[in-house]
C-alpha cells in the first residue's frame, strides 16, 4: 500500500496530464473530480495565476470574446495596455481619479481570466494539494512526518490534517477566479500583520505548540489571496513599513514576517490602484516598490457623452421603471460639464458615481411624486431633475466650498447640460410651426408640474392639456419618435457590452408617461431658443 501511494503521486506529478482543457488548467470534467485521488488520477497540474491570465486571455482574443465585460470607454487605450500588462505577466498599479473603474477592472480581470482551481474544502488559503511537494504529500499520506531542511508553507495545518485524516478522498472544491480576489483598502489602521500575517499566541496557548511552529501562523490577507488576485486600493495611503512589506513579494514572490524562520509565497496576480495627486516617482510610493510594479497605467474619465450613459444605465440600481434616453443625456451632460468647470476642484474629480446615484434618486422621486400614489410606472422627466443635489459630491475650487455654493455652481450645471439637451432635440424645427406654437400659447399657461401625470380624467393632466396646442402636440410626437429611435439605437449599444436593458426599453405601460417627460423636454427647449419663444411663469410655460 505504501508503494502504491508513492508511485501514484510520483507518476501523478511527473507525467502529462490525462485530460482536455477547456479553460487554463481546467479538465473539461473538471465538476466531477472531487478528491484529492481524483486529482492524482488524472495527473492534474495547477497552472500560476499570472499565466492563467495569460494564457485566458490570449483565448479570448483568438476567439474575439469581450476581455473585460463591463468596462466602458477605455477601448482605445486602457484595454490595450491591460492586454500588454497580463500578456508580460506584469504587476500593474492602476492610476487614476476616484470613480474610474479602477477596482471595478482588478475584480473583472479575476472574475473572467483566473481559471477555476481546485481547494482543499475550506481552506482559507486556497491549499492546492498539489502546492505541496511529491515528497511532503507522500509523508502526509502515509501519516508520517516530514523533516523539512528549509521550512516552508505549502498547506495550512488544516489542510495537512485533513489529508493526514482522509488520505485519498481528502474532498476539494473548484474555485473560481472571483472567489480568489481579496481586495483591501489601504487604511492608516491596516498592519504589516494584516498583510502578511502572524504568529497566534491563542493557537499557541490552545494547541500547546512552540512558538515558531506552522501551527501558530494565522496567515494575512496576502496569503489568503493565494491562487489568485490581490488588489490594494490606494496603495500610497500604506505608509513605508507597510510598502516594505509588499516589496519582497513582487521582488521574489515571497515573504517571511517577523522573525517566524518559514517562507511563505502567495504566488499570486498583484494589482495596486493610486489617485494621481499621491502617485509620485519619489514620495508617496517607496521607489523601490514603485519601480517592481511593472506596468503603470493611467485611467480616465468616459470621454464621450455616450459613454457616460452606458456606464450610468449599467452601474445604477434602480427598481421597475423607464428611463428615457434624454433623461440620460441629461445626467451625462450634468457629471461632463462639471468636470470641465473652471469652479469646480478637478484634482479631487468627478466621479461616475455622480451620475449613477443620480439616476437612482431621480427613479426615486419619480416614484415618490407620481408612481406610487398613481399606480404608475415611474419615469423621470425634466421638472425632477433638482432631487440630485443631494448626491452630488464635488469640491469647489475657486468659490468658497459652502453648501450654498455649490448648489449654485449645480443649478448652472443643470441649466446648461438642460439647454444643450433640450435645443439637441429641437434644431430643425420648422420656422413655421414655431410660429404656430406662439399663436396658440396667446393667453394661455401650458401648467407643468412633477404632480401632474401624463394622462388621467383630470383638466392639468398633460394629454388633456395638449388638445388645446394642436401644433405644440404635433410637435411633441415629432420629438417624441426621435427620442424612441434613439433609444432603439441605445438599446442595441447597451446589449453590446451586456448591459440589462429593462429600464431602457419602451413598453406600453410607459407610453403616457414617456409623452409628458417629452412635453417638458420639448417646452423647456421653446423656453432656450433664441429668441426665446415661451416664459417660465407660476406653474407653467406661457408665451414671451
Amino acid at each position: 500500500m505504501t508503494q502504491d501511494l508513492e508511485n501514484l503521486v510520483n507518476r501523478s506529478y511527473t507525467s502529462e496530464p490525462k485530460y482536455t482543457e477547456i479553460m487554463t488548467g481546467v479538465p473539461e470534467d473538471y465538476k466531477q473530480i472531487r478528491t484529492l485521488g481524483d486529482l492524482l488520477e488524472v495527473n492534474y497540474k495547477i497552472v500560476t495565476a499570472k499565466e492563467q491570465l495569460r494564457q485566458n486571455l490570449i483565448s479570448k482574443i483568438r476567439s474575439n470574446k469581450t476581455k473585460y465585460p463591463g468596462i466602458i470607454g477605455f477601448d482605445d487605450d486602457v484595454i490595450p495596455a491591460l492586454d500588454r500588462a497580463i500578456l508580460s505577466c506584469h504587476d500593474i498599479i492602476l492610476v487614476g481619479q476616484i470613480g474610474q473603474a479602477k477596482t471595478r477592472i482588478a475584480q473583472i480581470i479575476a472574475e473572467y481570466l483566473l481559471s477555476p482551481i481546485p481547494i482543499i474544502r475550506g481552506s482559507i488559503t486556497n491549499d492546492c494539494p498539489m502546492d505541496l511537494p511529491p515528497e511532503e504529500l507522500i509523508f502526509l499520506l502515509q501519516d508520517k512526518e516530514n523533516p523539512m531542511s528549509i521550512p516552508k508553507f505549502y498547506v495550512d495545518t488544516d489542510s495537512m490534517e485533513k489529508i493526514r485524516d482522509s488520505k485519498l478522498d481528502t474532498a476539494v472544491e473548484w474555485v473560481e477566479g472571483k472567489h480568489r480576489f481579496k481586495y483591501v483598502l489601504a487604511t492608516p489602521d491596516i498592519s504589516v500583520k494584516d498583510l502578511v500575517g502572524q504568529i497566534d499566541a491563542i493557537k499557541i496557548a490552545k494547541k500547546g505548540t512552540e512558538m515558531y511552529e506552522i501551527e501558530s501562523y494565522s496567515p494575512g490577507q496576502l496569503m489568503q489571496a493565494k491562487h489568485g488576485l490581490f488588489c490594494i486600493d490606494e496603495l500610497p495611503v500604506l505608509d513605508t513599513r507597510k510598502q516594505v512589506a509588499l516589496l519582497s513579494v513582487l521582488q521574489e514572490g515571497r515573504f517571511t514576517t517577523g522573525a517566524y524562520p518559514v517562507i511563505f509565497e502567495p504566488k499570486t496576480a498583484f494589482i495596486a490602484t493610486a489617485n494621481p495627486i499621491d502617485y509620485t516617482h519619489s514620495g508617496k510610493i517607496i521607489e523601490p516598490l514603485y519601480d517592481r510594479l511593472k506596468s503603470h497605467i493611467h485611467t480616465h474619465y468616459p470621454r464621450s457623452i455616450k459613454d457616460e450613459m452606458l456606464i450610468i444605465t449599467q452601474e445604477a440600481k434602480v427598481p421597475k421603471s423607464f428611463i428615457p434616453i434624454f433623461m440620460l443625456k441629461i445626467l451625462a451632460r450634468i457629471v461632463q460639464n462639471a468636470r470641465k468647470s473652471q469652479e469646480i476642484n478637478q484634482d479631487k474629480g468627478v466621479s461616475v458615481r455622480m451620475g449613477v446615484h443620480s439616476l437612482e434618486l431621480l427613479v426615486g422621486e419619480a416614484e415618490r411624486i407620481r408612481a406610487i400614489s398613481h399606480n404608475i410606472q415611474a419615469v423621470p422627466r425634466p421638472c425632477d431633475i433638482f432631487c440630485i443635489s443631494q448626491c452630488v459630491k464635488f469640491e469647489l475650487a475657486e468659490l468658497d466650498d459652502t453648501a450654498e455654493n455649490r448648489e449654485k455652481t449645480l443649478k448652472n450645471l443643470i441649466a446648461s447640460s438642460m439647454k444643450d439637451t433640450c435645443l439637441e432635440y429641437l434644431n430643425d424645427i420648422d420656422p413655421n410651426l414655431i410660429e404656430t406654437i406662439k399663436k396658440e400659447f396667446g393667453g394661455q399657461t401650458f401648467h407643468v408640474s412633477q404632480g401632474i401625470v401624463g394622462s388621467n380624467s383630470t383638466q392639468t393632466s398633460y394629454d388633456n392639456q395638449l388638445k388645446d396646442f394642436n401644433s405644440l402636440s404635433s410637435l411633441v410626437n415629432e420629438t417624441a419618435q426621435k427620442a424612441i429611435s434613439e433609444q432603439d439605437e441605445f438599446i442595441k449599444a447597451a446589449q453590446k457590452y451586456d448591459i440589462p436593458s429593462d429600464s431602457i426599453i419602451i413598453s406600453e405601460k410607459t407610453q403616457s408617461e414617456l409623452r409628458a417627460a417629452t412635453t417638458e423636454l420639448v417646452l423647456e427647449g421653446l423656453f432656450w431658443m433664441e429668441p426665446k419663444i415661451l416664459d417660465k411663469k407660476e406653474g407653467g410655460y406661457a408665451a414671451v
